[in-house]
């Protein structure tokens, strides 16, 4: 199934004199067909907050791509390629499994044209974006070694149950907290080692039992507080040794784990948080390797916003990582 294009966004924006018969933002450079057999930058949108729902967070997240897309429309736009809206998967009910089968299958199509940047939606895509990716790698790899980074208040690896259809208890069906631990089981029944690197984690958004998880799964974290107790040079050399390890990089970023006052429109927000001095130098670590094949932005509630501060943010972010992804791309001819 591919992304539904009934209702597309409609990217539109200023025009400004001095650019002349050129065009130089982003909505001038977004396209819904493919006009080039050249690889090229894609981005997608996964409209749903049922895992939200189902993890007692705050619902909303289901109007993010188009807000971070209205958000992203205006920026200006220095590369040559242009960028392939393929649209968005809409979750219409609350069969979330469905919605979540539907949009790995649309990544894995897509991911041949080119890279990728989803925009959610609840951290459920996470579970979609990495089945995805890992089916079309398997295509030509039997284990792909693909390293997952993850900026996020949380684990995400909640216990879950699925395939039951007599299931009834609403926190164990999969949720915005359970991408991860779907992901570690895929691995282990798909004979793939689990490459987790996990930054930004609160000590108050976590059980004692999560990080005993995380521990028996090898996961790497970086707590909130460690990013102001250590130095960021040794935190840029613990994530480029991570990144070295891999061959592909799945970059995923819940606003979440940014401070409340740069991002107080997501489902949960945070009272420390992540500030951009921290941030920024690891986002530039990821966006060099030359190994990013797809990135989402998670989480993102319009409801709770502030003067379209959080979806500016999400909006800034997916840029810099469509440049990056940019440069790795053969020009458009």
């Amino acid at each position: 199934m591919s992304a539904n294009n009934q209702h597309p966004f409609n990217w539109t924006g200023r025009d400004d004199r001095e650019d002349g018969d050129k065009r130089y933002r982003v909505h001038h450079k977004v396209v819904r067909r493919s006009q080039s057999r050249c690889p090229q930058l894609q981005l997608m949108g996964f409209c749903t907050d049922e895992g939200v729902k189902r993890n007692k967070g705050r619902v909303g997240a289901k109007q993010g791509p188009d807000a971070i897309r209205t958000a992203l429309a205006n920026l200006a736009w220095h590369q040559d390629n242009a960028i392939l809206d393929v649209g968005n998967i809409v979750a219409e009910s609350d069969d979330l499994e469905l919605h979540q089968q539907h949009a790995a299958e649309t990544i894995t199509k897509h991911l041949s044209n080119g890279p990728m940047v989803v925009l959610g939606g609840g951290h459920e895509i996470a579970w979609s974006s990495f089945k995805g990716l890992s089916d079309f790698l398997s295509q030509s790899s039997d284990k792909p070694n693909i390293g997952i980074i993850n900026f996020d208040a949380h684990f995400d690896l909640r216990e879950y149950q699925s395939n039951d259809n007599a299931l009834t208890q609403i926190d164990l069906k999969p949720s915005s907290g359970t991408p991860f631990a779907q992901i570690a089981d895929h691995c282990l029944a798909t004979g793939q080692n689990l490459h987790y690197f996990c930054l930004g984690v609160s000590e108050t958004g976590n059980t004692q039992a999560l990080f005993e998880k995380a521990d028996s799964l090898q996961v790497q974290y970086i707590k909130d507080t460690e990013l102001f107790d250590r130095p960021m040079h040794e935190h840029i050399a613990q994530l480029q040794s991570f990144i070295n390890k891999v061959d592909v990089l799945y970059f995923t970023i819940d606003l979440d784990v940014f401070n409340a006052s740069l991002a107080p429109g997501v489902s949960a927000p945070a009272a420390f948080g992540m500030n951009l001095e921290q941030f920024i130098p690891m986002l530039n670590t990821i966006v060099a390797s030359d190994k990013l094949m797809l990135a989402d932005i998670a989480e993102y509630n319009p409801n709770y916003d502030i003067d379209n501060r959080t979806a500016k943010l999400a909006a800034r972010v997916c840029w810099q990582i469509l440049v990056a992804m940019s440069k790795q791309l053969p020009k458009n001819k």
